[in-house]
């Protein structure tokens, strides 16, 4: 039997944690809670979950500064914030979540997007590339570590990792945005067109800042989308 995903659940509003507990309890998740980013890292000594899902204005430290910190370390983040614009939306994803969902909320739509989270994330677990080899540069996915030209590692965050490697994996195919969206965030998410272009951007500023060459990587074709323009080996 599949042991049930483990979730934790951030917000200093005790009925909103409460709230969100009893619903992903119901669903046979394990839930632990956090009143904010201080008792987070507490449970992290100990606890590997699955998933968080994380308020952004909380005392202290922000969510933003939250999602931040956590990039190294892979796990997905599904941000709650009562601020829905969409210049709001995507500060949320460039900052690190992986999904972002507006108070107030169905709880039907939190359901929604934890599953897709955690789809996403057995997805990326059962991978069978081991390696993917481009223009001298190495992407290994299960290390979730990109190695340039020059035997450097060079730093992503998961966001712009896993763009990069949706990209090497589609080699000489045009991507628009909306797929690239739903490649990078899941069928759940919202097409936001700015968010690609700001992480196809800063992606391409660290691939020329690690080797020459390395921002003409990623083509922009106008009006169609972007196309990975290096050849790519599978190992």
């Amino acid at each position: 039997m599949t042991a049930p995903a483990r979730i934790i659940v951030v917000d200093d509003d005790a009925s909103i944690r409460d709230a969100i507990a009893d619903c992903l309890e119901l669903q046979g998740y394990q839930v632990r809670l956090a009143a904010d980013a201080v008792a987070l890292d507490q449970l992290l000594q100990t606890e590997r979950p699955d998933a968080i899902i994380l308020d952004w204005m909380m005392p202290g430290e922000d969510g933003l500064s939250v999602c931040r910190r956590l990039q190294a370390r892979a796990i997905p983040i599904l941000m709650l914030s009562a601020m829905g614009s969409t210049p709001d939306r995507v500060i949320g994803l460039e900052m690190g979540a992986d999904d972002y969902l507006a108070k107030p909320f169905d709880p039907r739509e939190l359901l929604a997007r934890v599953r897709a989270l955690l789809r996403r994330q057995d997805k990326l677990r059962v991978q069978e590339v081991v390696e993917l080899r481009f223009a001298g540069w190495r992407l290994l996915p299960a290390q979730r570590q990109l190695i340039a030209p020059d035997g450097n590692d060079v730093a992503l965050s998961r966001g712009e990792f896993t763009l990069l490697q949706v990209l090497a994996e589609r080699a000489g195919r045009v991507l628009h945005r909306e797929q690239l969206m739903q490649l990078t965030r899941g069928d759940d998410s919202e097409s936001v067109d700015r968010a690609i272009d700001l992480a196809i951007s800063r992606l391409r500023r660290k691939l020329g800042q690690a080797a020459t060459g390395g921002e003409v990587l990623v083509q922009t074709l106008r009006g169609e989308g972007y196309r990975f323009s290096a050849v790519v080996e599978r190992l």
